[in-house]
Formats: structure tokens, C-alpha cells, sequence
């Protein structure tokens, strides 16, 4: 059996160990945390600067807005048309670069974050093997236990002493391990949203990159104008005057079907009106409103008297549309691809579970497919210029589900098999009265 001399040289020799230890781990902590400073940063400076690259970007994006938007109040022209376009090309071409620039932010956010997770991690891993050594020295170096000891000590105010600094030291390390678990856990789950902001912006790119690929597609189409009408301006407007002439005679073909359609529309299967769909653009503006407008009613060779079946919203080429509401995707159709048919174009129709349908017309680029389920707020396609517009927007319409039959025109003069939605008179509603 050991002297007390010599269990108190022990004890005093263990606990000088494990406060050298303390020391070193310490030293290395913040060695590590230096280190990491200097990343961060290095970082936060490339941070710093791509955000800086968004604001420039973003004050040129304003700048061409702002002449997209005086161009489509002017009357339409081969000369104001193209230059609309460049501009837009312009625009889409900064909002990319936002994009890109916000995605490499968010992978340099998920640098620094797995660094710091990683650091946490060693420092966990550093801390158990300090409280492990600790333990095993102190085995080793005893021959019996603790209580042995004591009861064989000459003196034992001293182990307890001793014994007292190894358990402060140990308590500390187990403080520091349950923080640094902690600190890790909030790591992981930053690194997890962060991951999934990521993603949301590689959407967003590709979104943007579909706007890019709308604008060059919407360039050679007018390219294509240039060189058929030779540049002259007499020679645009008369190409606008057949179009006009050849959606009228459309118009009245459409007033012939929805004429003869016997459905009869339940209003107690209609909602009652009220904020219940949501815009379909970010940035609301009305070009034309529901009903006997005063566009309509100065044009009743377009629609008979019927009045406009929608609304129209002001949105320049590659603008995001978005679903007002869940729903299924019940239709879409091209008009563009009969030749002479100036109708909706490119559109997207979704049936919702309410007993109303909505219509999103005149797009460039359509993303939904037939038979999907879209939620709130899903962007569904881009709006355009095609069909018969006077310039780029987003017609929207209402419809009583009840009563929209969409079907090819088998017997029509100017859209034979063109496939649109038709519907009698009381099954158009006016879309501001389920709007915010």
C-alpha cells in the first residue's frame, strides 16, 4: 500500500496534469479560432462584395423597367417593339446575374458554416479524449480507488483538495462538451436552411434562365418581322391591321360556339366573392378590366358587345406567372401553332376545388403540364406577347368550372383544331372579385 506521502504526491501529480492539459487544449482552441476568424473573413469579404454587384445590378434592372414600362404607353411600332426587347433581353440578362451571384453567396455561407461545424466537432472530439487521458492517468497512477485512498491518507484535507481541483477540471470539460453539442446542433440546422435557400436560388436560376431563353426565342420572332416587313413601318402596321382583322373574325366564331352551349351554370356552386384567389404577378397593374370597358365598348367588332372576359395585367416578357390558387391543371394549348389564329396563344388553365377555374393567356413560355397539381403561388409559366396582343401582358380570367369546356375548333374557319376554353356568357366572372 502506498504512504500518504505518496498518495498526495499522486493526487497532486494527477491534477497538475490535467491543468497542464486544460492549458494546451486551451492554446489549441484558440489557435483554431484564429484560424477560423481569418476564413470568415475572407469570406464575409467576398460576401460583401457580390452584394455590392447585386445593388449595381439591381439599380440598372430599375433603370430599363422604367423604360420598358414608357415604351408599352406608346403606340405600338416596328421601331418601339424592338427596342422593348432589347431592353428586356438587357434586364433578364442583370436578373440572371443576381441570381448567380446570390447563389455563390450561399455556397460560400455553406463554406463557413461546415468549416465551423467541423471545428465544433474536433473541439467535441478533442474534449473526450482529454477526459478519457484524464481518467486512465489517474488509474494508472493509483493502484487502488479512490476510496482506498482516502481512508488510507495521512492527511485528507489534502486528496480532497486534490480531489476537488480534478472534479472542477472535469465539470469544466463536461460544461464545454454540452455546449460545444449545442453550438453544433444550431450549426447543423443553419447549414440546413442554408442548403435549402440554395436550392430555392438554383430554382430561381433556372427560372431566370428560362426568361433569358423567352427573350432570345421572342428576338429571332422579330428578326423574323424585320426581314418580312422589310423595316418599314407601313409594312408593320399593315401585318397588325390582318392580325386584327383575322382575330375579329375569331372573336365571332367564339360568340357563335359559346352561343349554342346549353350548360347551365348552379350559382350556389360558385363562392361567394371575396379575397379568395391571390394576384399572379409579383407587381400588379391593370391594363383593362372585366367586362363593358371602355376599350371594349370603343372595339365591339372584337367583342360583340360581350365585353372583356378577363382582366389584363401589365408584364413584360419573361415575367413570372404564378397559380392564384391550388389546384389541378386541367388544360393549356398554343393558338400560335395554327396559322391565322389570333387568340389566347400560349395558355394555362386550372380547375379548383371551389368550383372556379382561372385562365392565364398571351404566355411565352408555359411550364405547366396537364394533370399536375400546382399550389398557391407556383409558377406556372411566363407571360407574353403571343396570340392577339397589342403588346406584352397576362390575361387572366375567372370561370364558374361548371361551365368551361375546353375542346378543339373542328369547324372553325380561322383556328380549325386550335384548343381553347369556351364558356356561356354566365360562366365568365370578373376576376376582381375574388382578388385581394
Amino acid at each position: 500500500m502506498l504512504s500518504p506521502s505518496s498518495n498526495k504526491k499522486i493526487y497532486r501529480s494527477v491534477a497538475n496534469y490535467i491543468f497542464i492539459v486544460v492549458a494546451v487544449m486551451t492554446l489549441s482552441i484558440s489557435l483554431q479560432i484564429h484560424s477560423a476568424c481569418a476564413v470568415v473573413d475572407t469570406v464575409q469579404a467576398k460576401i460583401n462584395q457580390r452584394n455590392q454587384d447585386i445593388k449595381n445590378l439591381e439599380t440598372e434592372i430599375a433603370s430599363y423597367q422604367s423604360q420598358i414600362d414608357t415604351l408599352s404607353g406608346q403606340a405600338s411600332s416596328l421601331t418601339s417593339t424592338i427596342k422593348s426587347l432589347q431592353l428586356t433581353q438587357k434586364k433578364l440578362s442583370d436578373e440572371l446575374k443576381i441570381t448567380n451571384s446570390k447563389i455563390v453567396n450561399k455556397n460560400l455561407d455553406i463554406q463557413r458554416l461546415s468549416s465551423d461545424i467541423s471545428s465544433s466537432a474536433q473541439n467535441i472530439d478533442d474534449d473526450k479524449r482529454i477526459l478519457a487521458d484524464t481518467f486512465a492517468t489517474l488509474s494508472e497512477n493509483s493502484g487502488s480507488t479512490l476510496v482506498e485512498k482516502i481512508l488510507s491518507s495521512e492527511s485528507i484535507s489534502d486528496t480532497l483538495d486534490s480531489l476537488t481541483k480534478i472534479g472542477t477540471v472535469q465539470n469544466q470539460l463536461l460544461e464545454r462538451i454540452t455546449g460545444l453539442k449545442k453550438n453544433k446542433t444550431i450549426l447543423e440546422s443553419t447549414k440546413s436552411s442554408t442548403e435549402r435557400a440554395r436550392a430555392d436560388l438554383l430554382s430561381l436560376s433556372k427560372q431566370k434562365k428560362n426568361q433569358q431563353s423567352i427573350v432570345l426565342s421572342t428576338a429571332q420572332q422579330q428578326n423574323s418581322l424585320l426581314q418580312d416587313t422589310k423595316q418599314s413601318q407601313a409594312q408593320y402596321q399593315s401585318i397588325l391591321a390582318e392580325k386584327l382583322r383575322l382575330q375579329q373574325a375569331f372573336e365571332q366564331e367564339v360568340l357563335n360556339y359559346e352561343s349554342q352551349l346549353t350548360t347551365s351554370v348552379d350559382k350556389s356552386a360558385i363562392p361567394k366573392t371575396g379575397s379568395i384567389l391571390n394576384w399572379p404577378l409579383d407587381v400588379v397593374k391593370i391594363t383593362q378590366y372585366f367586362g363593358n370597358t371602355s376599350f371594349s365598348t370603343a372595339n365591339p367588332q372584337i367583342y360583340n358587345g360581350k365585353g372583356h372576359t378577363g382582366v389584363d395585367f401589365r408584364a413584360s416578357i419573361g415575367t413570372p406567372v404564378k397559380a392564384a390558387l391550388s389546384g389541378i391543371i386541367v388544360g393549356t394549348g398554343n393558338t400560335d401553332l395554327v396559322k391565322g389564329c389570333y387568340s389566347f396563344g400560349k395558355w394555362v388553365m386550372i380547375k379548383h376545388n371551389n368550383g372556379l377555374s382561372t385562365l392565364y393567356a398571351h404566355l411565352s413560355l408555359p411550364i405547366a403540364t396537364i394533370g399536375s397539381t400546382v399550389s398557391t403561388g407556383d409558377i406556372i409559366g411566363y407571360s407574353g406577347n403571343t396570340g392577339y396582343s397589342t403588346g406584352p401582358h397576362l390575361h387572366f380570367g375567372v370561370y364558374a368550372s361548371q361551365g368551361v369546356v375546353i375542346q378543339p375548333l373542328t369547324s372553325s374557319r380561322n383556328c380549325y383544331d386550335a384548343v381553347i376554353p369556351i364558356a356561356p356568357f354566365s360562366a365568365y366572372l370578373n376576376p376582381l372579385s375574388y382578388l385581394p
